[in-house]
């Protein structure tokens, strides 16, 4: 999956108007990548991994988390760029929980992500949510090995990450965005312009836990939340 990061693409952006560019990109219009969803202009064209408001979004991740592991500190695994933007704070304020621990500077290699969950664990974060950025994607296993390591419940964007060992995901539906972008790149080639292509919004999303880790952290998913799960892994 052409899972470009934001930090990555920006930087593309600024090098060139004429070479498309197709993606998933986390909030693109938010962060400045395309204009809007339906018209990007430009020559960036590709997918959203967000569904609705980057506040909305991220605080149905929050109060799922939450049911699971009442934390009131909570950490965010994002890049100092996305730090920046308003939505997980906004999230964190409607739902009473406080951002802990700093952003992570891009580029990030293993000891970056390891600095940066000490610093989780002296800012005495109780969870920490991780962000739909390349660099977390790509290092997820190291991740989730932190996040044992540290005893920290995580909520994960990615289904994959519960089925590798983490806590609980609440994500898109990889599969019908990847479609999406292999079209895309066809009707490039077939001579359609990026800027007429629309960016790709999700529409369903998965949620998933992993109960042995829950089990492993002490923790308890309510019956009633395990009910709405779309994947269990015992």
């Amino acid at each position: 999956m052409p899972f470009i990061s934001n930090n990555l693409v920006l930087d593309f952006k600024a090098a060139t108007t004429t070479i498309p560019i197709v993606g998933a990109f986390a909030s693109p219009v938010e962060t400045g990548i395309v204009a809007s969803l339906a018209r990007p202009g430009g020559n960036i064209t590709g997918a959203s991994v967000n569904v609705g408001s980057f506040p909305e979004q991220w605080g149905k991740r929050i109060q799922l988390l939450r049911q699971v592991v009442p934390a009131a500190r909570l950490a965010f695994l994002q890049s100092r760029r996305m730090r920046e933007q308003v939505g997980p704070k906004e999230a964190s304020n409607w739902l009473g929980v406080t951002l802990v621990g700093p952003p992570f500077d891009h580029p990030i290699d293993e000891d970056g992500y390891r600095r940066v969950f000490v610093a989780f664990a002296e800012d005495r974060a109780e969870a920490v949510a991780v962000a739909e950025e390349n660099e977390n994607l790509s290092n997820y296993k190291l991740i989730i090995e932190l996040a044992e390591k540290y005893r920290l419940p995580a909520m994960y964007p990615f289904k994959m990450c519960v089925e590798a060992g983490g806590l609980m995901s609440y994500g898109y539906d990889v599969p019908a965005q990847g479609r999406y972008i292999a079209n895309a790149v066809v009707q490039i080639l077939k001579g359609t312009k990026p800027s007429d292509i629309p960016i790709f919004q999700p529409t369903k999303f998965e949620l998933a836990f992993n109960l042995k880790t829950a089990k492993a952290l002490g923790l308890t998913v309510p019956p009633e939340l395990l009910a709405t799960a779309d994947e269990v892994i015992e």
